[in-house]
């Protein structure tokens, strides 16, 4: 297993209290999610990087799992009100595939997708970050499905639906758009400590 990083303490650029304003702590992990766990084959499963780029990619889950990961202990914040400290997540930095793809100099957003259709976004400046992970495991063990299983986004200076569960790629955009929720009046910045859960 990989060494563990700390980066709990980020809360420290965006509030005075570690947990967020409006949030309760939990040692559960509920799981919620816009519908139904989708179906995973890693024989045809493709993570592509897609947009403003100068070289897209396309992995497959083998060529993906051989990514340089790191462990990392953050924390995670439901916008349904509900907080868990210290989750290990296991997975490659955000910052690795904006790397190998070479983001062009007029990328200013990103959008994430997923196996069931899902979409969020955020601005580039918010994804490179060296917290912002595609995850494949969680406390030692593989990421299970109902959690985003096999690979998801965690973001754990956002509310979590900024973390896209099963995600299966990345494009960077030249102009913000709305993802899922966010068509649908969740805040387009979700910063816990402001409590901006909607616009």
């Amino acid at each position: 297993m990989d060494d563990v990083t700390d980066v709990t303490e980020l809360y420290l650029e965006f509030g005075d209290e570690r947990l967020p304003p409006g949030q309760r702590e939990t040692t559960a992990f509920p799981v919620l999610s816009k519908s139904g766990t989708p179906e995973f084959d890693p024989e045809t499963w493709e993570f592509t990087v897609t947009g403003a780029v100068e070289e897209e990619l396309a992995l497959s889950w083998a060529e993906f799992r051989e990514l340089p990961t790191v462990t990392q202990r953050q924390d995670f914040h439901c916008v349904t009100g509900w907080s868990k400290f210290d989750c290990e997540f296991t997975g490659v930095p955000f910052t690795e595939l904006a790397e190998r793809a070479g983001v062009r100099d007029d990328a200013v957003h990103v959008m994430f997708s997923a196996l069931d259709d899902y979409t969020t976004d955020l601005p580039l400046e918010d994804c490179m970050r060296e917290e912002v992970l595609l995850t494949w495991a969680y406390d030692g063990e593989e990421l299970p499905a109902d959690h985003g299983g096999p690979l998801r986004v965690v973001t754990p200076h956002k509310y979590a639906y900024k973390g896209a569960k099963w995600v299966d790629g990345i494009e960077f955009l030249t102009d913000p758009e709305p993802g899922y929720w966010e068509r649908r009046g969740y805040s387009e910045t979700a910063d816990p400590w402001n409590e901006e859960r909607y616009s």
